[in-house]
């Protein structure tokens, strides 16, 4: 198991580090691209891709970082770092989003010139490039993966919008669409990252993950005969992905410790398809007085 969680730590770092290079070389094309053809679009996706590329290096950073393992500041590892790439991601993009609607807007009522067929060409060269990253990302487990892979996603269907635009554009004398698709492209992010951040701020928060159910795990406790009470139950996770489970046991009467470690190996093997990676578990004997019984 430990073994599969660094392969795939190792795998994610490599896919966000080529999702960075390919995104940075794209970038500063898109900037070129966007004060040449005079296109509001592209250039307020360049600056969504600008900072795409801040934040998938800073992605790459904590992928690198979360695979540490646990020192005598960081108990659990450094796990949670890769979440804290994730939430910076989102408010870069926030910030992008807002400062091109602010330029988008007033746009729409007084649009400019632009070259439609350089648009076409860098639209094109747009979907190949984003589309080549996203292919790279779509297997990623890591909920920073997931927010990289998510900001490529939303390249690709820039970029789509973009064609679209610019062939209608080529056809009718329709200069708002370009500004039009700007604060469309910008409404579609920041509505994406809610999202994100609400999955993000639910893991530091230390939520239940969605996938746990502390009921069900009640449920299959109370069937065990020599377990007679289930309290101070908590789950959380540390990056998405890694859950932890805490909770204490009351048994009916004292049991030797060679009992009590079966009696372990069973509440695992109850609790092995719960999502559930590092279970903690305190038995109590029936009289024991827990302080903790109504935590």
């Amino acid at each position: 198991m430990g073994h599969n969680h660094d392969h795939s730590h190792h795998h994610s770092e490599g896919n966000v580090k080529v999702a960075f290079f390919l995104n940075l070389s794209f970038t500063i094309i898109e900037i070129i691209g966007g004060l040449y053809t005079n296109s509001l679009a592209i250039l307020s996706d360049a600056l969504h891709d600008l900072g795409d590329s801040f934040s998938l290096g800073l992605s790459w950073y904590f992928q690198k970082l979360s695979k540490k393992g646990r020192t005598k500041t960081f108990s659990y590892g450094y796990k949670r770092f890769s979440l804290l790439g994730a939430i910076i991601n989102s408010i870069v993009l926030v910030a992008g989003s807002i400062f091109i609607l602010t330029k988008a807007i007033p746009e729409l009522f007084n649009p400019g010139e632009t070259n439609v067929q350089g648009m076409l060409y860098l639209a094109i060269l747009g979907i190949l490039v984003n589309g080549a990253a996203v292919f790279k990302l779509r297997k990623g487990e890591s909920l920073n993966e997931k927010v990289v892979s998510l900001h490529l996603l939303e390249d690709v269907l820039g970029w789509v919008a973009v064609l679209i635009g610019s062939i209608i554009m080529m056809y009718t004398d329709a200069p708002f669409i370009d500004p039009l698709l700007s604060v469309l492209i910008s409404l579609f992010v920041l509505y994406n990252v809610y999202k994100n951040l609400k999955k993000s701020l639910l893991v530091i928060l230390q939520g239940i993950p969605e996938e746990i159910s502390i009921d069900d795990i009640r449920q299959k406790l109370k069937n065990i005969s020599k377990v007679t009470d289930i309290h101070d139950c908590h789950a959380w996770s540390m990056d998405g992905q890694y859950n932890i489970l805490t909770l204490h046991l009351r048994l009916d009467k004292d049991y030797k410790l060679s009992e009590q470690a079966k009696l372990k190996e069973r509440v695992r093997t109850q609790l092995k398809d719960e999502s559930i990676n590092h279970i903690t578990i305190e038995f109590e004997g029936q009289n024991e007085n827990c302080e903790l019984e109504d935590c």
